[in-house]
């Protein structure tokens, strides 16, 4: 899979809204709200790759840019060689049933007026019309039984059904068309910690056994370690640290990481009361007047001059990339300085 072309190819997209105030006149220039800030990165056929950050950090805004629900600029270029960014809904139909996702919310993604069996044949028959009903029929039921749900509910209505099975739907109703990307926007968030373990063990069975390529969003990194092969690390819409997941979480390079990290409960109660924990002081800077440089040094025990003047790149090995000016494990005296820093 190494030589393989990537399935998905993303160079410097970037999104970016106007933003009016109450009372503005007609006539008065428009805010800039930079959400997301020239996004690189590679996804290649049956691989997941995790994208983590704090709320507000541009992850479904980048998701969404990626299927055509976000005006974008950059490129996003699919294995065929087509740049996505920017097609018009016409052409992006072509790529619908290649490129599904899966929302945050389960019940609120759902038509309430629609049976579960509407629902998950909704992308069939928009892609494949010609199919026969009784095809259609059966394809559903097929697909309802591989995510766990019961065929004899096909006519039952999303209220009648707990978190956990209307995300099944969900999941469902991407598959349905065996797409060759699903998005997941924090799929599991909404969800009870157990509810979570089942949902994830359901799509890294599904990816396994469909060679499904994943983007998987979501805050907590200890929900993102057990199913990315590779993790990305957004932070104010720029990637922070992409890296292979074992040695992200085995060696951070940036001090965001880092932090995050430090902030994943540990199963251990003597490891989980001895740990350091590197706060971040402060506040998310405002995405219409985002810090010069690197974006994270406002809130950063490292920072320096340097980081205030120029935006670090993207470097390192091929397998573990960072963005950061001075790279590497926080000293005791900067961990020390970001726990003075933390807010009472």
């Amino acid at each position: 899979m190494t030589n393989a072309k990537p399935l998905l190819d993303v160079r410097d997209l970037r999104v970016t809204f106007n933003i009016r105030r109450e009372g503005d006149l007609p006539w008065t220039k428009p805010r800039l709200l930079h959400a997301v800030g020239g996004v690189d990165f590679t996804l290649n056929p049956g691989e997941t790759l995790g994208i983590v950050g704090e709320s507000g950090s541009g992850k479904s805004t980048l998701a969404r840019a990626l299927i055509g629900l976000a005006p974008a600029t950059g490129t996003a270029r699919w294995q065929d060689g087509t740049n996505l960014v920017g097609l018009s809904p016409r052409k992006m139909l072509k790529y619908r049933s290649d490129i599904q996702m899966v929302f945050q919310d389960p019940l609120a993604s759902l038509n309430p007026r629609m049976t579960v069996g509407q629902i998950i044949a909704e992308p069939l028959t928009t892609h494949h019309p010609g199919l026969p009903r009784e095809t259609v029929k059966t394809r559903v039921k097929e697909m309802m039984e591989r995510v766990g749900l019961l065929p004899n509910q096909i006519n039952r209505y999303p209220h009648e059904f707990s978190g956990g099975q209307c995300q099944r739907i969900g999941i469902a109703r991407a598959l349905i068309v065996e797409p060759k990307l699903v998005i997941c926007d924090e799929p599991v968030s909404a969800l009870d910690v157990s509810i979570q373990a089942q949902v994830i063990n359901l799509l890294a069975d599904l990816q396994r056994d469909l060679g499904l390529a994943l983007i998987f969003i979501a805050h907590d990194l200890s929900v993102v370690k057990h199913i990315s092969d590779r993790v990305l690390v957004m932070y104010l819409g720029r990637v922070m640290e992409v890296a292979q997941a074992e040695s992200l979480y085995s060696a951070p390079q940036h001090p965001y990481t880092q932090a995050l990290l430090s902030a994943v409960p540990v199963p251990d109660p003597e490891l989980e009361r001895n740990k350091t924990i590197i706060p971040l002081a402060g506040e998310l800077p405002s995405p219409m007047a985002p810090p010069s440089g690197c974006v994270f040094r406002t809130r950063c025990p490292r920072a320096q001059s340097a980081c205030a003047a120029t935006v670090p790149a993207l470097m390192g090995t091929p397998g573990h990339l960072t963005a950061c000016h001075f790279p590497g494990p926080l000293t005791a005296d900067e961990v020390a300085r970001a726990q003075v820093a933390e807010p009472a």
